[in-house]
């Protein structure tokens, strides 16, 4: 996705090249190609997945690069031909930033599979600015009820609701979560609006449930070892 920068300008966490630390740098608000959106951002996760920008873990990415996969804005402005979203409408950003429509995987629906998919912060900028475009393929909706900082990890999100969402259980099964870290401490919550029993497997005393949630999973602290 190619993206234009006009005069008025923003702030934005931008890594150079592979092997740089991010720099808060000022740069061009983007402007719009068709089909795209600009997005205002409030808030941006922060995934492990970004240092794979960073350390230059994956052929061909186009440097200067901004970070960021978990967006939660607002819409900005419209590109051409963009009908189905509204200007000042609350929207998310996360790992799937586009797909081709043409390839295998797509034609079967995967289009999180496509042989050619976009991602933000690798394909093109990501959140870690005041703004960003996205197709509008790229786009979710947020519900009022759910705050920015609330929304913005879509991409842990989707990865344990999935993994949730495909392991065959049924409500009232025992389902064991272990590591309740950025990811795990989602699982637990999924795992719970699922109606399973719920395995929390980690390490520390902040893991401890609280109040009713001792009720309503059980709690395994695994010993700390050294290296292997």
């Amino acid at each position: 996705m190619t993206v234009r920068f006009g005069t008025a300008t923003m702030k934005a966490a931008q890594v150079a090249a592979a092997g740089v630390s991010l720099k808060i740098v000022e740069l061009g608000i983007p402007k719009l190609g068709p089909g795209q959106v600009r997005i205002r951002i409030r808030a941006s996760g922060v995934c492990y997945g970004d240092s794979i920008i960073i350390e230059g873990r994956k052929p061909g990415i186009p440097y200067p690069r901004v970070l960021g996969h978990e967006v939660a804005g607002v819409v900005d402005a419209l590109g051409d031909g963009v009908t189905d979203w509204q200007v000042g409408q609350r929207v998310g950003v996360g790992w799937h930033g586009g797909h081709d429509g043409t390839c295998r995987e797509c034609r079967r629906g995967e289009f999180r599979n496509c042989r050619n998919e976009k991602n933000p912060g690798i394909s093109c900028d990501g959140g870690y600015a005041e703004y960003m475009v996205a197709p509008v393929a790229a786009l979710v909706s947020l519900p009022d009820a759910l705050s920015d900082i609330a929304a913005a990890p879509l991409c842990a999100g989707v990865t344990m609701f999935d993994a949730l969402r495909h392991t065959g259980a049924f409500p009232g099964d025992l389902v064991a979560v272990q590591g309740i870290g950025g990811l795990g401490h989602l699982g637990i919550q999924f795992a719970n609006k699922f109606g399973y029993k719920v395995a929390a497997i980690g390490r520390g005393s902040q893991i401890e449930p609280s109040g009713d949630e001792t009720r309503r999973r059980r709690v395994y602290r695994q010993q700390a070892q050294g290296p292997c």
